[in-house]
């Protein structure tokens, strides 16, 4: 199978040997929030799953794939729980801290909200693994370790991609407010481009009203040549928009799923910067069952990288065939 185009020369690795962690014979259970998985045998290990994905996102439902497989490869408890709202993310951690887990995987947007929850984690002795977004403040917050993409290179990598293809004037959407990732993503892609970008805020829970917006923002500025969306589901109003508006601006975007696929294989979509989200649901419930045996980290300080990567119309099919699994 070919894999996604590398924007980085050097790709940060790290080999994780699963052969030594037992296999759980459990069935799966839910223990609340927005979902749950559990594994038998091994040291009744429990690890809480605390993101900041909203509901009904498919890129963090694969999240919550991977790290509820994760949890039944290696014989340990995930709960899995996600909250959009900043000071409601803090409260989970808070309640994970309260019942004790021998773990946490907290996904950062807004690292500031969310810094005293974590340094009592870490503080009550409870290992953290940072995901996702906030990686730049992981290990000052005490985390044993981080799993993700640089958006600030990812933004780089996506900025080149639409300057190869002829684009100058590019709208990036901005679907979360105050989402640290987000901003590095807009900023790379005007350094990757040579040009700055215009940034649009939306909002991902208001998909129609984030369509209206983008149209509105094509009408009136008609040398808009290309979109940059940061989330697969608003890609997909992108497209839209730009036939509302009558627009002839590509589209590309950040994440995949089955619609984005869909969209790059008939030409809707120029390209997706893939991050393999489902490694960072499933790779951090492996760092902490590791360090928990062994007081293992991963990494040594520098974050394990996930993405980026490109796929378009040279790889999508092979990729398609993949993302009915719920991995991609």
């Amino acid at each position: 199978m070919a894999r996604p185009h590398r924007l980085l020369s050097i790709v940060v690795a790290a080999p994780l040997l699963l052969a030594a962690c037992t296999t759980g014979g459990g069935d799966p259970g839910s223990s609340g929030g927005n979902g749950g998985s559990s594994g038998g045998g091994g040291e009744d290990l429990s690890f809480a799953v605390i993101t900041h994905g909203s509901a009904g996102d498919a890129f963090w439902d694969v999240v919550q794939n991977g790290a509820e497989a994760a949890g039944e490869d290696l014989g340990v408890s995930v709960d899995y729980q996600s909250d959009g709202d900043p000071q409601r993310q803090s409260q989970l951690i808070d309640a994970a801290v309260n019942q004790d887990v021998d773990g946490i995987v907290v996904s950062m947007a807004n690292p500031d909200a969310l810094q005293d929850s974590v340094r009592a984690a870490v503080d009550a002795g409870i290992p953290v693994v940072t995901i996702n977004s906030g990686g730049d403040r992981s290990a000052e917050f005490g985390a044993v370790g981080h799993v993700g993409q640089d958006e600030q290179i990812a933004g780089q990598g996506a900025g080149r991609e639409l300057a190869a293809a002829g684009a100058a004037n590019v709208l990036c959407v901005v679907h979360e407010p105050g989402n640290i990732g987000l901003e590095q993503r807009c900023s790379g892609a005007s350094e990757g481009l040579g040009a700055a970008v215009t940034p649009l805020q939306v909002d991902i829970n208001d998909l129609q009203g984030a369509q209206s917006t983008i149209t509105s923002q094509l009408q009136s500025d008609p040398d808009i040549d290309a979109v940059l969306t940061l989330n697969s589901a608003v890609a997909s109003v992108a497209v839209a928009a730009a036939g509302d508006a009558g627009s002839e601006a590509q589209v590309a975007t950040f994440d995949l799923d089955q619609d984005v696929i869909s969209g790059i294989q008939d030409g809707a979509i120029a390209f997706a910067v893939d991050q393999q989200q489902y490694e960072q649901g499933y790779l951090p419930v492996v760092m902490l069952k590791l360090y928990a045996q062994n007081l293992n980290t991963v990494g040594g300080g520098q974050p394990v990288l996930t993405g980026p990567g490109i796929v378009d119309e040279s790889n999508v099919d092979e990729i398609a065939d993949l993302a009915s699994a719920g991995t991609r």
